[in-house]
């Protein structure tokens, strides 16, 4: 699965690309999503059940065609980078980074596995990509179109 198709999807448009909805149906993918906080935490548990939904309409049935592996860093950088390390060795198709702290343990973690972040205050700045139109590399970010760059 391609990068720009989570952007897509997290960016919630209505079309998922064809290329998504051509993936042979007895492949199921696999996503993992790497979220800083705690599992307890209302407000992140509330941002994964809007993925799920958003994957849900367009097709992606958790437990049907696509298995989600969620880890929780609990607060903990040194955590998210032993998370990371554990859901690269999964291979999955693609990983969700929720914050900065995340995204930087998964790209220490892999050069060639997807990863998809939100909530990342200056990827370009950080590294992770070189700009929002042509990240490069295997990250990508979802930038909602009120915050894009000019």
């Amino acid at each position: 699965m391609k990068r720009r198709e989570f952007i897509t999807l997290l960016g919630g448009a209505a079309a998922w690309p064809l290329a998504a909805r051509a993936q042979q149906p007895d492949r199921i993918r696999l996503i993992g999503v790497l979220v800083f906080s705690g599992e307890d935490d209302v407000e992140a548990k509330a941002w994964i059940s809007s993925f799920v939904r958003g994957l849900r309409e367009l097709n992606w049935i958790e437990g049907g065609n696509v298995h989600i592996d969620r880890r929780w860093a609990a607060v903990d950088p040194e955590r998210a980078r032993m998370l990371a390390g554990e859901l690269v060795a999964l291979k999955p198709d693609v990983i969700l980074a929720s914050n900065t702290t995340t995204l930087t343990a998964l790209h220490q973690a892999t050069h060639t596995t997807p990863i998809v972040f939100a909530n990342v205050s200056d990827p370009v700045g950080g590294g992770f990509v070189q700009t929002f139109t042509r990240p490069g590399g295997n990250v990508t970010g979802f930038v909602p179109a009120e915050a894009s760059p000019a």
